[in-house]
């Protein structure tokens, strides 16, 4: 197994003033409940989450949904690092980073 990629929690009181543009759909691995704990002093959401790395065991799309006929965002070959942030059904949600990309990705694609 890969080394887990460290990241640090942000201490201390958070603080946001004035509005937040929100990044584009895809890009930063944020949603309206989660978003990964690297975006914490710089978001705020519900929750922040530490992600689960897991490596792609074959090639996969990386969709903007958790369906088969979503969206391709992109394409990720096997091998690659992948960031789990949340897993509905069959399906994955995270990121190659904290600064995205990010996407669904089916869970037999990963490894277990």
């Amino acid at each position: 197994m890969n080394e887990q990629t460290k990241y640090e929690v942000p201490s201390g009181q958070l603080a946001l003033s004035g509005p937040v543009v929100r990044p584009d759909h895809g890009s930063l691995p944020i949603r309206g409940d989660i978003a990964h704990v690297a975006l914490a002093s710089r978001y705020l959401v519900a929750a922040y989450v530490v992600p689960i790395e897991r490596t792609l065991v074959h090639a996969g799309s990386l969709h903007a949904q958790p369906r088969a006929d979503a969206e391709v965002v992109g394409t990720l070959d096997a091998g690659t690092r992948f960031e789990v942030l949340d897993i509905a059904g069959a399906w994955a949600w995270g990121c190659l980073g904290p600064e995205g990309p990010t996407g669904y990705l089916p869970l037999a694609a990963l490894e277990a």
